[in-house]
Parts: structure tokens; C-alpha cells; sequence
């Protein structure tokens, strides 16, 4: 179900908005001059640890890994990058997206069930 197209543009979006989140809270949350330097540096941060901590053999991404992991360390990396995005949300004063954020993620993530299954236990549910 991961490996769907739709749901791998889905997931493709979730990243973006996440990663964008993290710019919204460094402009909402602190003064200047501090919001220019983090509006640009937590979503530089975010993105860096969304694209460094990777398995090798990811079908859902193209490409090798800089730096490869396990799947549980994967799927905390995800969940710290694209729940964090939600927790962002929420910092910067934004509850209600906040919260769409969340509960999209989680629709999400149970919706790619065998991505998860696979991250934990390193066998896809078909075998």
C-alpha cells in the first residue's frame, strides 16, 4: 500500500509540510533577529536529518544512504521530523493545523501500515 503512487505523493507533501512547519514556528516564535537566522536553519535542519538517516535498500526512495540505519531508527527519525512538524505548529501558536497536521500523519501511518511493519520488523507483511 506504501509503494502506491498516491500514497508515496502523499507522503511526498506530508515532508514538505513538515519541513516547512519548523520555518513557520522560527518566523512565529522568536524576535528578531533571530526569526531570519531560523526561519532558514530549522527547515535546512529538519530536511538534512530527513535525508542523511536512510535504510539502503528504501524502495520508497531513490538514491543510496549517507548514512544507513536500522528501520526503528528510520521510523523515529520520520515520526521526530513529521510529528515534530505538528509540534511545531502548535509552538508557533497555531493549534488547529496543528492538529490537522497530526491527525493527517496518523491517518497516514495507518494507512501505510506496511511501511511501518516493515521499518520495525524488517519483513515485508507479504512474506
Amino acid at each position: 500500500m506504501s509503494l502506491n503512487p498516491a500514497m508515496l505523493a502523499v507522503r511526498f507533501l506530508l515532508e514538505l509540510i513538515a519541513i516547512a512547519s519548523f520555518g513557520v514556528y522560527g518566523w512565529r516564535a522568536f524576535d528578531s533577529p533571530w526569526r531570519y537566522l531560523l526561519v532558514v536553519v530549522l527547515p535546512i535542519a529538519a530536511a538534512t536529518l530527513w535525508g542523511v538517516f536512510t535504510l539502503p535498500d528504501d524502495p520508497g526512495r531513490g538514491g543510496g544512504s549517507p548514512v544507513p540505519v536500522s528501520g526503528q531508527v528510520r521510523l523515529l527519525v520520520e515520526f521526530t521530523v513529521l510529528f515534530g512538524g505538528a509540534v511545531a505548529l502548535w509552538a508557533a501558536s497555531l493549534p488547529r493545523l496543528a492538529l490537522i497536521s497530526a491527525a493527517v500523519l496518523v491517518g497516514y501511518h495507518l494507512l501505510a501500515y506496511d511501511r511501518v511493519l516493515w521499518l520495525l520488523t524488517g519483513r515485508s507483511p507479504n512474506a
